[in-house]
């Protein structure tokens, strides 16, 4: 798949979740003042779960730098994010492009498009500040905060390295198995989108 078509797809993908009603994976996300908290919330919301596996798949189908840079620049955009949610600066569109995130990510995978490592990292550290800045939202000005977010960043790091190694399993009848888990999460998204999940 040439660049201009991934380029497309990642588009339409922005455009049809900015059309739809926002999800609600970032409403009632309890206390969001302790590390327990911070840990467990990526790991109770499927918009959460799927982009940052995805985020490991597609970097395994990448291959190279993209192992590590790729989780790096979803971790570090996701904490500017945070910071400027925490601080209060509005930031449009948060919850349409996470649902964007979903089903974008998802199709890269599906269609195993083959960025050069810095164009992908620009992308998925799009995506994380959106996902960053609705974490940084959630916080309340407490001495808690810091070990929110410190949950939050170990528990998205624990969800990269599964996708890693979900995608580093050898055989290229896992290659297939992982295009076919980015098809799911772009599918998944579109239902969120819909509202019908």
């Amino acid at each position: 798949m040439t660049r201009s078509k991934s380029t497309r797809i990642v588009f339409v993908a922005i455009m049809l979740a900015s059309a739809c009603k926002p999800a609600l994976s970032h409403i009632g996300v309890g206390s969001a003042n302790s590390f327990a908290a911070g840990l467990a919330h990526p790991l109770f919301g499927l918009d959460h779960m799927m982009v940052m596996v995805a985020v490991g798949l597609w970097a395994t189908l990448r291959g190279g730098r993209a192992l590590w840079g790729w989780p790096v620049a979803f971790l570090s955009l996701m904490l500017v994010g945070s910071a400027l949610g925490i601080a209060g600066v509005p930031v449009p569109f948060v919850e349409p492009v996470i649902l964007a995130s979903i089903v974008g990510l998802g199709l890269l995978i599906a269609a195993a498009v083959d960025l050069p490592v810095a164009a992908g990292a620009i992308m998925i550290g799009f995506f994380a500040f959106f996902h960053g800045h609705a974490h940084g939202t959630e916080i309340l000005e407490t001495a808690g905060g810091l070990e929110y977010v410190t949950g939050i960043v170990l528990a998205t790091a624990c969800l990269h390295g599964a996708g890693l190694g979900l995608g580093l399993l050898p055989g290229q009848r896992f290659r297939g198995i992982v295009r076919l888990a980015g098809a799911a999460t772009a599918a998944t998204g579109l239902g969120l989108m819909l509202g019908a999940l």
